[in-house]
């Protein structure tokens, strides 16, 4: 049996590590992981707040303070009065990214407000004309990054102009515009402005564009895109663009890489470069009325998880009117970076390792090629109280395994059987955060792909998503705030199936989890595995009550003991469960746990 499932298993090898699709020019994006954004402008003067009146938004986006508040452009201006000119100092934006382990920076040159952070000679509206030509924060920025070994980026709003007569302002969805006029825009504004950023400030590694939709749904034109693409190539062929200029990296390879939706992360594993932009809170620009900061581990999970799937990730910082940093972004920026400091090795130049990437409990997994092998980094969310940490689906025995904020790099002990490692952890967890184990081997580790994990407290849990079979089932998400969980509902007979390994014999117990709101009938579940089988007749389940005194009653999902299975040996096993409704009833499923 165990030799007939290890062939079922279908060992992988792997290939590479990172991003297959990647050009040159993003090679150093996809190798630094992670990078600093920084909104500032106008808006920061207000604080999120004009005359008084909170921004007329609940998503408290700052920089968006102009156009919803509906304040009129001169108006707008005065905020200017409100920065200390003489207390901003781009550079110690530079250094806090340097501190904080960050890579490269992007700023806001050009918002949606359309007011430029250098001196333009595009138009009056710029820094440059109310500082009497005497700041050019984009230039300030360009010398501290080539001081501090900073890549530099600039984020231009291309799309969306407030300011210019003829710019994308949302209110045209009511007034319209004609495709005329707003070339108008782009030729007088647009294009001169790109030339200026790309010929005045040495090298610009990013053009960062934010058209959130595809071009096909704006006034933008295709043709407009590829002009402003062509213009870029011809003035710094090496400058990356990512695909918020409206053209997406299938409908044009030459976008260098995917940005994601503001704080959404990655969910799947890609090989071409992708971005996740993020904050601290939640608005971009400084908003005086913040109180909900993302936790240090939070900030860190999310890099983790996006280098996991071969994402980076650029969190955002809002700096205030005179260029101070809020202390909750700061502090949390330096934590990140003492962080880094240690354990910055399972970032910078890692990838996605092939196992799924939601397989293990208690954490993810890294991986980098070295010149003698691969080296893993299991970064550890969540240190197990039984100091085991077990490790799923790599039939490759390690060379070594040892903590990565050790620098004696001191062997832990590990047993490793087919597809399965178990490592001796220490009492103490060494990082408060996230710690990392690095294993080492001397080849390419091979894989068992779709086994289930074993889980950090020693079970196996197997519902839906994790199951061999066809997924030809609709998964229903889970509603009612998370009471009602996701589930799948089985309305005629069905076959699941697992797989797993267990690394020594012994009997363990099936549960399993419904929903079922028929009466006593003859539905039954069955489950087999090693030679054995359970039976058990459904049973209906009742309701509950999901949110005291609100009249919240919805149905219960329960646990039931089918009973228990013995392994006789080490090795990979199914679990195959038949659920069979009776006639014109339905059974809502959940989950499997064995133990």
């Amino acid at each position: 049996m165990r030799n007939y499932l290890l062939i079922l298993c279908c060992l992988t090898t792997l290939t590479a590590y990172g991003q297959k699709q990647t050009n040159e020019r993003a090679k150093w994006f996809t190798d630094s992981r992670y990078g600093m954004f920084i909104h500032w402008g106008i808006y920061s003067g207000a604080e999120g707040y004009w005359k008084g009146e909170k921004l007329r938004n609940d998503n408290d986006y700052a920089e968006w303070l102009f156009y919803r508040n509906q304040i009129g452009k001169e108006e707008y201006l005065t905020l200017l009065d409100r920065f200390d000119w003489d207390a901003i100092h781009p550079e110690e934006w530079v250094i806090l990214a340097k501190q904080a382990g960050m890579k490269y920076i992007t700023l806001t040159a050009k918002h949606h407000d359309g007011f430029a952070l250098w001196d333009s000679n595009v138009g009056n509206y710029d820094v440059g004309k109310y500082t009497g030509h005497q700041r050019d924060i984009v230039k300030e920025l360009a010398v501290a990054c080539k001081k501090h070994g900073i890549r530099m980026g600039l984020y231009y709003s291309h799309w969306v102009d407030w300011e210019h007569p003829f710019g994308w302002n949302h209110e045209r969805e009511i007034s319209g515009i004609s495709p005329e006029d707003y070339d108008k825009y782009w030729q007088e504004k647009v294009l001169p402005q790109i030339r200026e950023l790309l010929t005045g400030y040495g090298e610009i590694s990013i053009l960062w564009f934010d058209m959130w939709i595809h071009h096909s749904e704006t006034i933008v034109s295709k043709a407009q895109l590829l002009q402003l693409k062509s213009l870029i190539r011809e003035l710094q062929p090496n400058c990356l663009v990512n695909s918020r200029l409206g053209l997406s990296v299938a409908e044009d390879p030459d976008v260098d890489f995917k940005t994601l939706g503001d704080n959404e992360f990655g969910r799947k594993k890609e090989d071409f470069p992708w971005q996740s932009p993020g904050t601290v809170a939640h608005s971009w620009g400084f908003h005086s009325g913040e109180s909900s900061w993302r936790a240090t581990s939070a900030l860190l999970k999310s890099l983790i998880g996006n280098v996991s799937l071969n994402g980076n990730f650029m969190l955002n910082i809002g700096p205030r009117a005179n260029g101070d940093v809020p202390y909750e972004i700061e502090s949390r920026l330096r934590e990140i970076g003492q962080w880094l400091e240690i354990n910055g090795e399972s970032i910078y130049g890692a990838g996605a390792f092939d196992l799924d990437n939601n397989l293990h409990d208690w954490g993810k997994i890294t991986a980098k090629r070295i010149e003698d092998g691969t080296r893993l980094y299991l970064h550890v969310y969540n240190w197990p109280l039984s100091k085991q940490l077990p490790l799923s689906g790599i039939t490759t025995r390690p060379t070594k395994i040892y903590l990565l904020a050790d620098k004696q790099q001191q062997a832990l002990s590990f047993t490793h059987n087919d597809a399965f490692t178990d490592i001796r952890l220490p009492v103490l967890q060494p990082d408060h955060y996230v710690s990392v184990l690095v294993v080492e081997y001397g080849q390419t580790p091979e894989i068992v792909d779709g086994l289930v994990a074993k889980t950090s407290n020693g079970g196996y849990s197997m519902n839906y998503a994790n199951n061999l079979n066809e997924k030809i089932l609709k998964t229903e998400k889970k509603n009612r705030s998370g009471t009602i969980p996701e589930h799948v509902a089985v309305k005629s007979p069905q076959t699941l199936k697992w797989r797993f390994y267990v690394e020594s014999p012994g009997t363990k117990s099936i549960d399993v989890s419904y929903n079922f709101q028929g009466t006593p009938s003859a539905g039954k579940i069955v489950c087999k595995a090693a030679g054995a089988q359970l039976s058990h007749t459904i049973a209906p389940t009742g309701k509950t009550v999901g949110e005291p005194r609100q009249n919240w009653v919805i149905d219960r999902f329960l646990s039931h003991r089918l009973g228990e299975i013995s392994f006789p040996q080490a090795g990979f096993y199914e679990l195959e469960m038949e659920v069979s409704p009776a006639k014109n009833s339905e059974m809502y499923f959940q989950w499997v746990w064995l133990k």
